[in-house]
Order: structure tokens, then C-alpha cells, then sequence
């Protein structure tokens, strides 16, 4: 039984990549097998993949979600859009992670981005509820700015708001990018394609909880975040297609992968879309997914406890203790690893 302080290590601040590349395939890939550990180029994926085989992205597309406002009373506010509940003609509404001095009333107006009021409404759960008096997208993509991971020290630019989506993000509603997809370009993809490599897609609308610390060292005692997922019927087929023919299911990214084992917790891969909180930790045996590309992880993150439970325990101790040696760079922005299920 593994508990939290299993999952934590050191990590020089250096290591923590500040920027992207300004080529997204010219990150380093480290590739852990059954031979071994191997150091690779990232555009070299190609090369260990299968014709045959079929890499599963996810299409979400991260949104200007973060703001900064004052209330009625003239406190300030910064927040944090979690999820877009409802955006009809009608009714605009969106749950959201919110700091101020003192909380905000029900009722009461907030002024963002010296622009816009929204009213408040109830609380729900952690998050505030926040009625939009228009569109919320088109709000959020005209006023909001990006939100970067805590553990980048600059404000979004124009540089960012390009390489911190990817190439195939489609469907707005996250609020932190899908990152092991951020190595793929179009020309990437167009490879994969010639080998006879398939790619499919899922949606999963990566949430602010994704950064926050587990708080508890008895892992069954974790509170896993929500996050909404949608798995399409052509993705579903494609899955059936490649395990028919004995090909890999590769997903690339923890949130694609979390989309498909939430849509496999039958034993069957089904499609559908609702939210989902599994929290995958060693001893998790995974139905669907046979490789995993990911970034590096945060110390004691779930997803820490994901990639050691896909790949093992100690092979992931191993493969993260090499990365550090040889000075990989870490967390979204940083380089990648391509793993294989030994759950």
C-alpha cells in the first residue's frame, strides 16, 4: 500500500522549464521499456510507434479563463473560470475558483477586467457561481487572459497564448493545457499518418484541480477532482479496430488516457460524455490503454501515482531519477516520456 510520501523526490528549481521551445518537436523524449531507458528526440516518436497503431489526443482547447475584477464595495478579486455550466441565450453560467479579502455576497455584482458585471450566485461546493450577462466564450476569449501553471513566474504573452495550445485544439472549456500534445505539429502528425499510424480524439476539460496538492498521506482518503469528458463513437470504433488487429492504443496525455479509462470502467470501452473523478494509483489495472506518451510530473501530484501505476512503481523512480541526472526539463512545458502499460 503506497502512501503519498512514496510519490514525492527532488527536483532542482532549474529543471522546471519557464518557456516552450520554439519548435514543439525539438523537446527530448525519454523512452522507458522493457529494454530499458533510452534518450530520444521527440520527433523521432514516430519511429517507435507501429503502422497499425493509434494515437489517442485530446481536442479541448484552453480558454482565457483567468480575471482580474473589483466588487461593488471596491475589493479587489482574481479568479479563475473551473467550468462553463450553462451558455444558452438565455442563462451564462460558470463555476469559478475566486480570491478576495472577504467572499463575495450572493447577489452582489463583481466588476471584471474593468469591462463586464457579473452577479453572484451560489456557492457550489469550493467554487462561486457566477452569472455572465452575455456569451460566456466570447467574454472569455475577449477580456480573460491565459492561465499559466503556478509554477511558471510570467504573465502569458502572445508567445504563450500560441504554444500553450495544441496544434488540434478544438473544443473550448479547460482551463490547463493537455501538454504531452504541445510536441505534436502538423507536419508531426502528417508522419504519423503516411506510417499508417491512426489518430482519434476525445475531450476532457482539464480543470484547475490538476494543480492542487493531494493534502492527505492516506491515499483512499484523496477527494479526486471533477473533470467533464466526452469519448465519440468514432473513437470508440477506432479502439476496437486497433485492438482487433493486435496494434497499440497510445495515448497521448493523462487526460486522454483518464478520458478513456473513465469510458472503461465497464470493462468495455463505451462512448458518452459526464464527468468523471478517477483517481488512478499502483495496483489500478488499466483496460484500454497500452502506451502512455506524458510530460514529467509535479512531487506527490496524482499524476504521479497515474504514470507509476501505468508503467510501475519503481521503473517510473528510475526513469525520473535518470531525467534528472541528464537535466530533462519538467512540467508542461517541458520534455517527454513514452511509456508502456505494466499494470
Amino acid at each position: 500500500m503506497y502512501s503519498l510520501s512514496d510519490f514525492d523526490f527532488e527536483l532542482p528549481p532549474e529543471l522546471i522549464a519557464q518557456t516552450a521551445l520554439p519548435d514543439r518537436t525539438a523537446s527530448r523524449l525519454l523512452h522507458v521499456s522493457d529494454i530499458g531507458i533510452v534518450d530520444r528526440h521527440f520527433a523521432d516518436i514516430v519511429d517507435q510507434l507501429d503502422a497499425g497503431d493509434l494515437l489517442v489526443f485530446n481536442d479541448t482547447r484552453v480558454l482565457k479563463a483567468r480575471f482580474f475584477g473589483a466588487k461593488e464595495t471596491g475589493g479587489k478579486v482574481e479568479m479563475l473560470v473551473e467550468r462553463v455550466i450553462k451558455n444558452t441565450p438565455d442563462e451564462h453560467i460558470v463555476h469559478v475558483q475566486l480570491r478576495a479579502s472577504k467572499s463575495p455576497l450572493a447577489g452582489s455584482k463583481i466588476r471584471l477586467a474593468d469591462a463586464f458585471d457579473v452577479t453572484v450566485g451560489e456557492r457550489a461546493g469550493e467554487f462561486f457561481t457566477l452569472h455572465f450577462p452575455g456569451d460566456v466564450f466570447e467574454l472569455i476569449e475577449k477580456y480573460g487572459r491565459l492561465p499559466l501553471p503556478p509554477y511558471i513566474n510570467h504573465e502569458a504573452d502572445d508567445f504563450d497564448e500560441h504554444r500553450y495550445q495544441t496544434v488540434y485544439s478544438r473544443v473550448p472549456g479547460a482551463v490547463a493545457a493537455p501538454t504531452a500534445g504541445l510536441h505534436f505539429d502538423e507536419a508531426l502528425l502528417e508522419k504519423c499518418k503516411a506510417k499508417g499510424i491512426q489518430l482519434a480524439f476525445v475531450t476532457l476539460h482539464v480543470g484547475a484541480g490538476t494543480f492542487q496538492p493531494v493534502r492527505t498521506e492516506d491515499l483512499s482518503k484523496h477527494d479526486m477532482h471533477s473533470e467533464w469528458y466526452t469519448v465519440p463513437e468514432e473513437t470508440v470504433a477506432a479502439v476496437r479496430a486497433t485492438k482487433a488487429t493486435g496494434n497499440n492504443v497510445i495515448c497521448v496525455g493523462t487526460t486522454s488516457m483518464r478520458a478513456i479509462e473513465s469510458a472503461s470502467q465497464t470493462g468495455e470501452l463505451l462512448a458518452g460524455s459526464g464527468d468523471t473523478r478517477l483517481f488512478i494509483t499502483p495496483g489500478y489495472v488499466f483496460k484500454t490503454v497500452d502506451r502512455l506518451v506524458t510530460n514529467f510530473h509535479l512531487p506527490k501530484s496524482t499524476l504521479m501515482m497515474l504514470v507509476s501505476a501505468f508503467a510501475g512503481y519503481d521503473a517510473i523512480r528510475e526513469a525520473y531519477a535518470h531525467a534528472i541526472a541528464q537535466k530533462y526539463r519538467f512540467f508542461s512545458y517541458g520534455d517527454a516520456m513514452l511509456l508502456t502499460n505494466r499494470s
